[in-house]
């Protein structure tokens, strides 16, 4: 029987287009989720490409990993959400990745105009136009579109601790209620680069990119592809500010506000005097102290070509 490394060697040594390999969220493969991904298939068979398609992340290793078939490789598809989006460029860093969104916000895809169409998705493959973004890290772990600390983090930590499927919007409703009961808005200290002194806030955002949850836009100015993290302190902290700042985040005033700071910076190290929660891409990322780092042009994602 063939190891998966040379089972992986042999096809592609009698293929004669590059090959396509597509993660698919297990959650995925039902309804019109399988419906696309299916599309995905026919379509990139027929424009000469041989996909080939994983829902186990072990079997995809070991066979991404073979080098014949990282040599023939066009990119890996994340067929799925957001945190199948992120955990392929976690798990495979370097491989140039397209995306198929099939999941409930799927951020990064609406941000760089990718379709929700497996056929769509094979056309762009084949067109070949991408761009480079950088992503962000915290601990090991690598993200793309933003972190924040306090109190939306300890509606996700919530959320992630009740969960038992697949979440929609309506499994916010309970924790966020929760939230504004129980959550006490401690002070955090932050330090941007080099500085001596820290800056303080009760609600931290530190974005790569401008889109947030909704549709939201919290640091409009952002960019994906500068080398550097945009941050805004939100500095008051009760319900009613929450309410606030989230009313003026839906206008698109809240960097106008006198108790609203906007910084930049390329690290970002966070302290406070009780663990606070912390949350990147919408997925719980522990509590502080935490150290947030750019990590420039480290993701080469495929894309529409009037995408900028």
């Amino acid at each position: 029987m063939l190891s998966p490394c040379n089972a992986a060697m042999s096809s592609v040594n009698d293929e004669r287009g590059r090959s396509v390999a597509i993660l698919r969220n297990p959650r995925s493969g039902s309804g019109l989720r399988r419906h696309e991904v299916l599309e995905l298939v026919r379509e990139l068979k027929r424009l000469g490409f041989r996909p080939k398609l994983f829902k186990n992340r072990e079997r995809l290793h070991d066979w991404i990993e073979c080098a014949g078939a990282r040599e023939n490789l066009a990119c890996l598809v994340a067929a799925g959400g957001d945190g199948t989006v992120a955990d392929a460029f976690n798990r495979h860093p370097g491989t140039k990745l397209a995306i198929l969104p099939l999941g409930t916000e799927n951020l990064l895809a609406r941000h760089l105009g990718i379709p929700r169409s497996g056929r769509e998705v094979a056309r762009l493959i084949a067109a070949g136009h991408s761009r480079t973004l950088d992503l962000c890290t915290i601990g090991k772990r690598r993200f793309s579109l933003m972190a924040s600390v306090g109190f939306d983090a300890d509606v996700i930590q919530r959320v992630h601790h009740a969960r038992s499927g697949n979440i929609s919007r309506f499994s916010y409703i309970q924790p966020i209620l929760q939230s504004v009961r129980s959550y006490e808005y401690p002070e955090l200290r932050l330090w941007l680069d080099d500085d001596q002194a820290p800056v303080t806030a009760r609600l931290a955002v530190i974005c790569n990119l401008p889109i947030y949850a909704l549709g939201l836009a919290v640091a409009r100015s952002a960019r994906g592809d500068d080398g550097l993290l945009d941050v805004r302190l939100f500095r008051r902290g009760s319900a009613f500010q929450m309410v606030r700042y989230l009313c003026n985040l839906a206008l698109g005033t809240h960097e106008r506000l006198w108790d609203v700071e906007s910084r930049q910076a390329r690290r970002v190290r966070i302290e406070a005097d009780v663990p606070v929660p912390v949350q990147t891409d919408g997925d719980a990322a522990g509590f502080t102290p935490t150290e947030i780092n750019v990590l420039p042009a480290a993701l080469e994602v495929i894309t529409p070509k009037n995408d900028e």
